[in-house]
């Protein structure tokens, strides 16, 4: 697809999600060592969610663990495991507009401050009748890059 107005600079971020965040936080911290920084606790988004840390500059890479704040009700953060991959983009806006054109499925909600204060929005796992593309059993989370991640691609 020659002509797309926008890049890919890398990962930002890996969601994991479980109904118990303490066997995440059992592994991720205190078995392979990494710091958790921050929080996110979202009703809304049925998410109590410790925020960490792996790598440094511009090559930082977040591991979110959920857990839901009701494990039946939705959205299902633990379900699957494996719930998102966050993908840095120089331009969220025209990269939205862009795949929107080409028919590309977004969760409902478009583009929203995320968990880490970033502008995002959500590739839906699935395609539709109306948009024949989606992402394929994954849900990907596109992530307006700050300045010095889109100097340093």
């Amino acid at each position: 697809m020659d002509g797309r107005p926008f890049k890919i600079l890398g990962v930002q971020q890996i969601a994991i999600g479980s109904t118990d965040k303490q066997e995440l936080t059992t592994l991720w911290c205190d078995m392979l060592g990494l710091k958790k920084t921050g929080e996110y606790r979202s009703e809304k988004e049925n998410v109590d969610e410790d925020i960490l840390i792996t790598g440094s500059g511009l090559a930082t890479v977040e591991i979110d663990l959920m857990q839901p704040i009701d494990p039946e009700g939705r959205p299902k953060v633990h379900v699957p495991a494996l719930n998102h991959i966050g993908l840095w983009v120089d331009n969220l806006a025209l990269a939205v507009e862009w795949l929107t054109a080409k028919g590309m499925r977004f969760t409902p909600g478009g583009i929203r401050k995320g968990a880490s204060g970033h502008d995002v929005c959500f590739i839906h796992p699935r395609s539709s009748e109306e948009f024949p593309y989606g992402g394929a059993g994954v849900l990907i989370e596109l992530v307006q890059a700050p300045n010095d991640v889109i100097a340093g691609a």
